[in-house]
């Protein structure tokens, strides 16, 4: 609870006379008085002095302060209880000043001396100049009402283990006229007595009073009965408090002095320790106290860094995409946040500021180190894509692979490194070397990716260029088999792969591979050369039997001008059946082996000895001696076997099977067209007919109407000759034959009397109606016949 601010000063209670500490009150006091912002610009003055001996009205004529002081006309009683404290009012540096409960006081009793001993060592622990207020006639008296209080002075000061010293200020009230040089030397004496008759610790036996206090006496007049000269002795002695805590100042030892902003903590923690009735070990205190308070600065900055919204919004940003100048960003709030610390911190022992200064760091980083590694891994997958969709257009661009990598890797690692440096925490020590090396790795990665697309992509385009220049030629040079077949397959082979392999090794000197790599890739185009050639033959070599037939057909069935042939009975179908049939048997040995190198074998000979006579040997049944009954080549290996030996007897014995039935149909038609050639009577039958007939001859004679009948009859007879081709009709065979003129026989008899009678109806219109003489109609008659004849020849 704060009291009387006025005339610029501020106090409060804070121990109340049951030894309550006022936190609450304390902590707005600091707040008011903004004792966090001094840092260790401060100095705490404390007096202590029998009850109503004037203490509160000195430190009011003193400081300034506002404490309550006693009424005379009341009587003396206790107008001060506890501790109270306030802020000394135009003093610089900060100066706060506390009132302590009177000793020897009626209140408490005789025998109760604790608070009196717990708030004497609060006084020495917290303050840096103790005011001690002591009567002047109690000078050189051995039962002075200031013996007791100097005893307890001296015997708390063996419980502290403080390094500096305190001024002890004796402050002579209501002196006489005896000089003060002469008061003095009395009173230190009477102190020095006190001093050495105080029990002390085997270590301070023989430590003298000065190793402890500054021991400084000043003396005062009679405020009641000179208080003009009280009040300018005051002003003299306030002169003394202005910069206090510099050097031979009456604070000058800053030694183990707890920073303004944890002396409310500090004091609280001091008053529990006291009351407990513990050693105060100030030292061990002051890094207690510093490390609390260096804690809490620290998490309040940690948290005022957690919510600060440029962090907030680096931190979201790296989740989506590469910042921009993260590093200078990030490093700057950090730095703002750990500048903070050490301002707040900076008064608290070095070793737990450092201490929790690093922690704090330590937090912080922990904090952003995601962050970051988000960041790097952005720069890495945005550096990726980016390497990607340069390599690319390089390649389109038409540079060399090998140069295209190696000039795309130098560039984006360098903007790699460039962006990590700039995502840099100047604070952090991080190492973004594995994150470099897998970026390094993925870009090998797709190096070799494409490397091997590329590759792939060339050989696949030489080789579709071999295959479509191999396989259909070489399927022609098999399909029309010679002596000349292999020379030219081996030839064009070689043509071909030379050509691709020039292109090809062409294109693999952009890859910058090693010698070796490329050979065996221009091996591997040449074997696959080798390759489609085989596998072109092996397909020819399994239709090699239709080859065959279409050969035998080819060259049974069509003339050396192409032309189908008619076999009218003058071609020799033995010579021409032997001629097709060793021009497949040439088909089937050269099919029957690849020769794609200049070596001669004896296949064709075998074939021709053992096929091309029948197979005589077999027929002799001496089997043993068929040079065919064998599952390989003499002179060929199996892996260039297509046909085997026996596998050519068996297409031979079902190709001649599968042909005797052409050669059959051949021989048929030429019969038939020998028949149809010879329609005329043997000449035995025409001297038959002609002496069984004489009679009917001569009867013919007589009667000329008969020979213009017959005549007659002829002509009809050669019209439906001509009209139904009948010698043409029966070149197939006679059922064939006798079946095609039933079907025609009648349609065309119709056709021929419609025409006789539009021819006769046309003469009739022509010419002028008279009687014809049946001479004239017989005439016409043959005419009209004549011209049907002629008409059906020349349809």
């Amino acid at each position: 609870m704060l009291s009387d601010k006025s005339d610029g000063c501020c106090s409060t209670h804070l121990i109340d006379g049951d030894g309550v500490f006022n936190v609450a009150g304390v902590e707005n006091f600091i707040k008011e008085v903004k004792l966090a912002d001094c840092g260790l610009s401060y100095a705490i003055v404390s007096i202590m002095g029998p009850q109503s001996s004037g203490k509160s009205t000195l430190l009011n004529h003193l400081f300034g302060t506002n404490f309550r002081e006693m009424d005379a006309y009341k009587g003396r009683s206790q107008t001060t209880k506890g501790i109270w404290m306030a802020r000394c009012v135009g003093i610089e540096p900060c100066t706060l000043v506390m009132d302590l409960e009177g000793t020897d006081g009626r209140e408490r009793g005789e025998d109760d001396t604790t608070f009196e001993k717990q708030s004497a060592l609060f006084a020495l622990a917290v303050s840096d100049i103790v005011l001690i207020n002591m009567w002047c006639h109690d000078i050189g008296r051995e039962q002075a009402a200031n013996k007791p209080l100097l005893k307890t002075v001296f015997q708390v000061m063996m419980r502290l283990f403080s390094p500096r010293k305190t001024t002890l200020m004796f402050v002579i009230r209501d002196k006489t006229r005896t000089p003060l040089e002469n008061l003095e030397p009395v009173l230190r004496e009477d102190i020095q007595k006190i001093w050495d008759s105080v029990p002390k610790p085997q270590a301070h036996e023989e430590t003298p009073l000065s190793e402890f206090f500054n021991v400084e006496v000043v003396a005062l007049s009679s405020y009641e009965e000179k208080e003009e000269q009280f009040k300018e002795q005051v002003a003299s002695l306030r002169q003394q408090f202005f910069h206090s805590i510099a050097p031979g100042g009456l604070a000058g030892d800053r030694r183990g002095v707890v920073p303004a902003s944890g002396f409310s903590f500090s004091a609280q923690h001091m008053w529990e320790v006291i009351k407990e009735n513990r050693d105060l070990d100030l030292p061990a205190h002051k890094v207690m106290v510093a490390t609390v308070r260096c804690e809490e600065i620290a998490h309040e900055k940690y948290d005022s860094f957690t919510a600060n919204e440029g962090w907030c919004q680096l931190k979201e940003a790296v989740q989506s995409h590469p910042v921009g100048g993260f590093g200078k960003k990030l490093s700057s709030i950090l730095n703002t946040c750990l500048s903070e610390y050490d301002a707040e911190a900076t008064f608290f022992d070095e070793g737990v500021r450092s201490t929790k200064r690093k922690q704090l760091e330590e937090k912080l980083l922990q904090l952003v180190q995601p962050a970051y590694q988000s960041m790097l891994g952005r720069i890495r997958s945005d550096t990726l894509e980016r390497f990607k969709e340069a390599f690319d257009k390089e390649l389109k661009g038409g540079i060399g692979f090998a140069m295209a990598a190696h000039e795309c890797t130098v560039s984006f690692m360098s903007q790699f490194d460039e962006e990590c440096a700039d995502a840099v925490i100047d604070q952090a020590k991080w190492d973004s070397s594995r994150v470099r090396d897998k970026l390094k790795r993925d870009i090998d990665a797709h190096i070799a990716e494409i490397r091997t697309a590329k590759l792939a992509e060339v050989t696949t385009l030489y080789e579709t260029k071999l295959n479509d220049a191999l396989a259909g030629p070489v399927e022609g040079l098999l399909d029309g088999a010679a002596d000349d077949t292999w020379p030219a397959i081996r030839k064009l082979l070689q043509r071909e792969t030379d050509t691709a392999l020039a292109g090809f090794s062409a294109s693999l000197s952009g890859f910058e591979m090693d010698e070796q790599t490329r050979e065996n890739m221009v091996l591997r185009l040449k074997d696959y050369a080798r390759g489609v050639v085989e596998v072109k033959a092996k397909e020819e070599a399994g239709r090699v039997l239709i080859r065959m037939k279409d050969r035998f057909s080819m060259l049974f069935s069509y003339d050396s001008d192409s032309m189908p042939r008619v076999w009218t009975g003058k071609e020799n179908i033995r010579a021409i059946t032997k001629t097709a049939r060793s021009a497949s048997l040439k088909l089937l040995s050269v099919m029957a082996a690849i020769r794609l190198e200049d070596e001669r074998d004896s296949i064709e000979n075998t074939l021709a000895v053992a096929l091309s006579d029948g197979g005589a040997s077999t027929k002799k049944g001496i089997a043993s001696l068929d040079p065919l009954a064998s599952s390989t080549w003499n002179e060929v290996s199996a892996s260039k076997t297509l046909i085997t030996p026996i596998q050519c007897k068996s297409l031979w014995k079902q190709f001649n099977t599968e042909t005797e039935y052409i050669v059959t149909q051949a021989i048929a038609a030429q019969e038939a067209s020998r028949r149809n050639n010879n329609w005329l009577p043997p000449p035995w039958a025409v001297v038959a007919l002609l002496i069984l007939g004489f009679n009917e001859f001569m009867t013919l004679l007589r009667n000329p109407l008969y020979l213009g009948v017959i005549f007659v009859a002829f002509l009809l007879v050669k019209a439906l000759w001509v009209q139904l081709d009948i010698s043409g009709e029966f070149r197939n065979g006679a059922l064939p034959g006798l079946l095609s003129l039933s079907t025609k026989f009648l349609p065309t008899v119709t056709n021929l009397l419609r025409r006789l009678a539009e021819a006769g109806q046309r003469k009739v219109n022509n010419e002028p109606q008279h009687n014809p003489t049946p001479a004239s109609k017989s005439f016409h008659g043959t005419i009209a016949s004549s011209e049907v004849t002629s008409e059906n020849r020349g349809e």
